[in-house]
């Protein structure tokens, strides 16, 4: 099947690293890219520690949330609830090329890594391992037990992309901005997705 890569699907958990997210999103909406996104109760909790966001827990309301937050098109974003079944992500029929999970927490790696469908963000996780599609999971956390080591073993043989946070300072960075460009370019690059964000290596 045909993917459309103008879409993406974003999943937001608990994990620390709101400010990922936050950039992620606002350089999507710039680039025009449709974005699905998913988010889960403990997201909406970190969020407001990290970001002083209110995310409302339901669909409709955290679009409007968005869409006033970054001003982009109400179009460009789709909102959908934690067990929404009806949503295309839940179905290997859509055609939306890449999903990220940005952060992801152990807990949501552990149930993707197992195959528990219990709710929308590991159903869509599912779907995009089983249809050969591009999957993205930034995993927030410190130190890694060698469960969390297994699990992210047992996705990488899948062909999922686990991308820790971990960004470089050989480019001197001068600002918290810096550093989280440093990764978003890394999750952009990964995604397929053109930027300016990040000078690359010899430019």
């Amino acid at each position: 099947m045909k993917t459309d890569e103008t879409h993406i699907a974003l999943a937001l958990t608990g994990a620390s690293g709101a400010l990922y997210s936050q950039r992620l999103l606002e350089i999507l909406f710039e680039q025009g890219i449709t974005v699905h996104l998913m988010v889960s109760a403990a997201a909406r909790i970190l969020f407001s520690d990290e970001l002083g966001w209110t995310l409302p827990s339901r669909a409709s309301d955290v679009h409007k949330f968005i869409v006033n937050e970054f001003k982009c098109a109400p179009e460009s974003l789709q909102v959908y609830g934690e067990q929404q079944w009806s949503s295309p992500l839940a179905s290997g029929s859509h055609r939306i090329a890449t999903m990220i999970v940005c952060p992801c927490t152990m807990g949501t790696l552990s149930s993707i890594a197992c195959g528990s469908s219990d709710n929308l963000i590991n159903r869509a996780a599912d779907v995009m391992i089983k249809e050969g599609r591009k999957l993205i999971i930034v995993p927030r956390e410190t130190p890694f037990s060698a469960i969390h080591l297994e699990n992210m073993l047992k996705l990488a043989r899948l062909g999922v992309c686990l991308l820790p946070p971990n960004p470089g300072f050989y480019y001197r960075p001068t600002s918290i901005d810096e550093v989280v460009d440093f990764v978003v370019a890394k999750i952009l690059d990964q995604a397929n997705i053109d930027h300016d964000i990040q000078p690359r290596w010899g430019e």
